[in-house]
C-alpha cells in the first residue's frame, strides 16, 4: 500500500507542470451512437498544437483548444466513467493531464445516471455496455480516429465508475451480497440509493456480463469503487490487466474495508495501490470552481487541512505515469 506525502506532492507537481509544456489539450463535445438507447454524450480531450483559451461549460472552466486539430499518431486512448449523478466533466483535470501527456481521452455522460437524470441510477450493469459503445465510436466513427492505436486502450473509473471499470475488465459481481450488506450497513450510499428507489438490484444475466467485458481495455485505474464487496472473493479472478487502485482513507460514502479493500484482496494480481490520508470520497473529483462550490458544496468540501489542488497534482501525475507504462507501445 502506498500513501501520498508532501514530498510526493512537490515532485508530482513538478512532473505535472513539465508534462503540461509538452502539448496543449484540444477538446471536443460530441455524442456516441447507442443502438439500445439515446446517443451517449461525451467529452473528448487530446493533444493539439492549437492555442488554448478559457472555456466555460456551466460552472466549470477549462483552458482548452476547442475543436483544435489533433496532434500525434498511434496515441493511446483512455475512457473515463464518472460516479453516480456525475458528469463527463467530473474528472476534466485528469483528462487534461492525460491529453497533455499524449493520450486521447473520452469521458461519457452515463445515460440515466448523471447530474441531470438519475432515473436509472440503480441499473449499474448498463454502464459497462455504454462504455463499449463509446470505445466503438472512438475507434470507428470519431473524426480523429486515425491517430488512435486500438491496441492501447485504458479506462479510468470513480465510484460507480470504478465498479463499471471492474466489470469492463472482466469482473463479475455477485449481487446477492448486496441485501445482507445493506441490512448490516443501511447507511452506506448504495444501500440508501436502493432504499430511496424502492428497487432491488437484479442479478446480472450472462448476456449482461458478456456485454460488459471488453478485451480491448488493457489497463485500468479504479478510484473508490462502488459495490466493491460484490466482487469478493473471486469475482475478479478473470482480470488479467494491470490495475491501479485508489482509496480515500476518510471515505464516509464507501467506508473501509468493504469497497476498495475488498477489491484489492480479490484482484488476482497485486494492484498499484494508493491510500490517500485525510481524503474524502469526493476528493477524487476535480477541484471545484467557486461557482460549482456554491451550488454543490457536498462534493466540493474537503476536510480541514486537506489540499485537493495539491493532491490532484500528485494524483494526475501518478495516473499518467501508470497509463504511460501500462499502455506503452510495443
Amino acid at each position: 500500500m502506498k500513501t501520498l506525502n508532501t514530498k510526493r506532492f512537490s515532485v508530482a507537481l513538478t512532473l505535472a507542470l513539465a508534462g503540461a509544456c509538452a502539448h496543449a489539450a484540444g477538446f471536443q463535445h460530441g455524442f456516441a451512437a447507442d443502438p439500445d438507447g439515446k446517443p451517449l454524450e461525451i467529452g473528448i480531450w487530446y493533444p493539439s498544437s492549437a492555442a488554448v483559451q478559457p472555456v466555460a461549460m456551466g460552472p466549470t472552466t477549462m483552458s482548452v483548444a476547442v475543436k483544435g486539430p489533433v496532434q500525434g499518431k498511434a496515441l493511446p486512448l483512455v475512457l473515463i466513467s464518472h460516479g453516480t449523478g456525475g458528469s463527463y466533466l467530473g474528472h476534466f483535470d485528469t483528462a487534461m493531464a492525460l491529453a497533455d501527456a499524449g493520450f486521447v481521452v473520452a469521458a461519457v455522460m452515463h445515460t440515466g445516471d448523471n447530474y441531470a437524470d438519475q432515473s436509472r441510477a440503480v441499473d449499474i450493469m448498463d454502464r459497462p455496455r455504454q462504455i463499449r459503445r463509446v470505445i466503438d465510436h472512438m475507434l470507428a466513427s470519431w473524426d480523429g480516429r486515425a491517430v488512435i492505436d486500438p491496441a492501447r486502450v485504458g479506462m479510468f473509473g470513480f465510484s460507480a465508475g470504478g465498479f463499471t471499470t471492474l466489470a469492463n475488465i472482466g469482473g463479475v459481481p455477485d449481487f446477492s451480497k448486496i441485501e445482507p450488506v445493506c441490512r448490516q450497513y443501511p447507511g452506506d450510499f448504495a444501500c440508501q440509493l436502493l432504499a430511496k428507489s424502492g428497487s432491488n438490484v437484479s442479478p446480472p444475466t450472462a448476456s449482461a456480463i458478456a456485454n460488459a467485458t471488453d478485451p480491448r481495455i488493457k489497463a485500468a485505474v479504479v478510484a473508490a469503487p462502488a459495490l466493491g464487496f460484490s466482487f469478493a472473493p473471486d469475482g475478479l479472478k478473470n482480470v488479467k490487466v494491470p490495475v491501479q487502485l485508489w482509496r480515500a482513507e476518510d471515505d464516509a460514502i464507501l467506508p473501509h474495508p468493504r469497497y476498495a479493500e475488498a477489491v484489492r484482496l480479490a484482484l488476482p494480481q497485486t494492484p498499484d495501490y494508493h491510500a490517500v490520508p485525510k481524503a474524502g470520497h469526493f476528493d477524487f473529483l476535480a477541484p471545484c470552481s467557486s461557482a460549482l462550490a456554491s451550488i454543490a458544496p457536498p462534493i466540493c468540501t474537503s476536510a480541514p487541512g486537506f489540499d485537493r489542488v495539491a493532491f490532484h497534482a500528485s494524483f494526475n501525475a501518478t495516473v499518467v505515469d501508470f497509463f504511460s507504462k501500462a499502455l506503452r507501445a510495443h
